[in-house]
């Protein structure tokens, strides 16, 4: 056995032999979470009681993630108040929701936003009514507050033993490498310049872009596959390609259809500025919601949708009183993940099955472990907001107190990320292994940088996401199978980002917006687009 394997498996809980055995210090305190699979789950048995009562709305969203509260919000700030949003969880937010330990407020998912683009104007504006968009909202550059600004030191890359600034790797990278890095920076630089009929070459929203043929074939073949095609062969590059694409897609690389993976370097404009908070995104869900707090009802699962001539029958399970009921409504906003319309629509379109028929979903892990004091790096530089490992399977942590601007020593939390990309939501293995196993797995990751991690927790809490996000695997972007779902059917519109097939904010807050507008637009409602 080699010492790396034995030490890693003492850090995992094993016994460490020498002189007699001893066995490692237990692990700290905490909690497993995660979605409500069981109450989920029951949609594969349908053994839900019969509704026992019948209320109207006008306007029924199925979801409370970003696409559904931003339907919402959408619907609350034109004067459309008779709506009803059901969430499934006991808590909107989806992806945004947060936590909170005995330190700090800790994200459970998301946690940041890129400053978003020119074209991502629903989300401008939502920033500017929260007052962290400063002035106009369609300024080239617009200002923002600087208390949401992610503050330097904003990212460092742990390789070889050191910490470096930036994500490129750099120590010991040849001059050979280095020109490919530059070569395929001039290379992302033109495609983010690139204009076709008007129409940005990569997007955000997606829908907005370039329709050049040249362009969309790059989504039939993998990321990596277009890195060989244009010869680039740099190790580094191909690391930070694979990083780039388990971050944002949860899904490696090689798996990766090549246009999703340029669409991460040239969607935005290159600041490379995010905007962040101690609870991650909760803060974006929680401004959506605020205009529609009373029309939310949580622990509410849709479990049938049947159109019956101008009208649809949303029958709900209500899980905390242990009863169903039916709402009658005339415009249905379904902003919930797409795999579950199989088992909850009575008739669903051909063409809404062929688009779902192939998804994949990655399944995610994130910890967030609260610390005594922050660890220590190398050179006792104070801890970046982003911390990435080179060499892990895990894809780093982010500083939940880091825009406390506090260096000096004290307690703090760090959230841990990993990516399954190797599995998926229909055979999720590792993803269901006890929280005490990815509590060891967390720390054994962590020990590496900071040695002492173990001493310094004090409580350790795992959230597993089975159906974190879609997966942009090739074809799935602009194959022609996402034409039905963009645009419904009748009264039934989808607002969840797997229509855009990128799991994204702006890209659920788009679609969320959209299918809102378009809901007014049937109702004779008159609004100004945020589109």
């Amino acid at each position: 056995m080699r010492r790396r394997d034995f030490i890693a498996g003492v850090s995992a809980g094993g016994v460490l032999a020498a002189c007699g055995s001893r066995a490692a210090p237990p692990l700290p305190p905490g909690v497993l979470t995660g979605a409500n699979d069981t109450l989920g789950h029951r949609l594969r048995k349908h053994d839900f009681p019969a509704p026992a009562e019948t209320h109207r709305s006008t306007v029924v969203i199925v979801g409370g993630g970003i696409g559904g509260l931003s339907a919402a919000w959408k619907l609350a700030r034109s004067g459309c108040d008779d709506f009803l949003l059901l969430e499934l969880e006991a808590e909107a937010g989806g992806n945004s929701r947060a936590g909170k330990n005995p330190v700090s407020a800790h994200p459970l998912g998301a946690h940041y936003l890129p400053l978003p683009p020119r074209e991502a104007r629903a989300t401008r504006q939502l920033l500017a009514e929260l007052g962290v968009l400063q002035g106009d909202p369609d300024a080239a550059v617009p200002l923002y507050d600087e208390k949401f600004l992610c503050h330097a030191p904003q990212e460092r890359l742990y390789i070889n033993g050191y910490w470096q600034e930036g994500l490129w790797p750099t120590l010991g990278v040849s001059k050979a490498e280095r020109a490919q890095y530059s070569r395929f920076q001039e290379h992302v630089a033109g495609l983010r310049r690139r204009r076709d009929a008007g129409r940005r070459a990569f997007a955000l929203p997606l829908g907005l872009s370039s329709r050049d043929p040249e362009l969309l074939a790059l989504d039939r073949m993998t990321l990596r596959d277009w890195l060989l095609r244009e010869g680039y062969t740099a190790p580094g590059l191909y690391w930070l390609a694979d990083y780039a694409c388990r971050d944002d897609y949860g899904t490696s690389a090689a798996q990766t259809s090549a246009w999703a993976g340029l669409h991460y370097f040239a969607c935005r404009d290159g600041e490379g500025q995010v905007l962040t908070a101690p609870d991650g995104n909760a803060w974006l869900a929680r401004g959506l919601a605020r205009t529609s707090t009373d029309r939310v009802r949580t622990g509410a699962l849709v479990f049938s949708v049947e159109e019956r001539g101008k009208e649809i029958n949303c029958d709900v399970y209500l899980a905390a009183e242990n009863r169903s009921v039916r709402i009658i409504a005339r415009e249905l906003i379904w902003a919930a993940p797409l795999f579950l319309v199989p088992h909850v629509f009575a008739a669903p379109r051909p063409e809404w099955l062929a688009a779902i028929r192939g998804a994949e979903y990655a399944p995610w892990v994130v910890a967030n472990l609260a610390l005594s004091s922050a660890p220590q790096t190398r050179a006792g530089h104070p801890l970046a907001w982003d911390n990435v490992l080179h060499d892990s399977p895990g894809l780093g942590y982010v500083v939940a107190t880091h825009q406390q601007l506090r260096y000096a020593a004290g307690p703090t939390t760090i959230t841990w990320y990993r990516a399954l990309h190797e599995e998926s939501s229909s055979r999720p293995g590792k993803l269901l292994q006890s929280r005490n196993a990815w509590a060891g797995e967390v720390l054994n990751d962590l020990s590496r940088p900071h040695p002492e991690i173990r001493e310094l927790t004090t409580q350790i809490d795992i959230h597993r996401h089975a159906h974190a996000m879609i997966r942009p695997l090739p074809g799935r972007l602009w194959g022609g199978a996402r034409s039905g779902l963009e645009s419904g059917r009748g009264a039934i519109r989808f607002a969840h980002a797997d229509v855009s097939g990128l799991s994204l904010f702006e890209e659920a807050n788009y679609r969320g917006v959209l299918a809102a507008e378009r809901t007014l637009a049937r109702l004779g409602v008159s609004c100004a687009s945020s589109l």
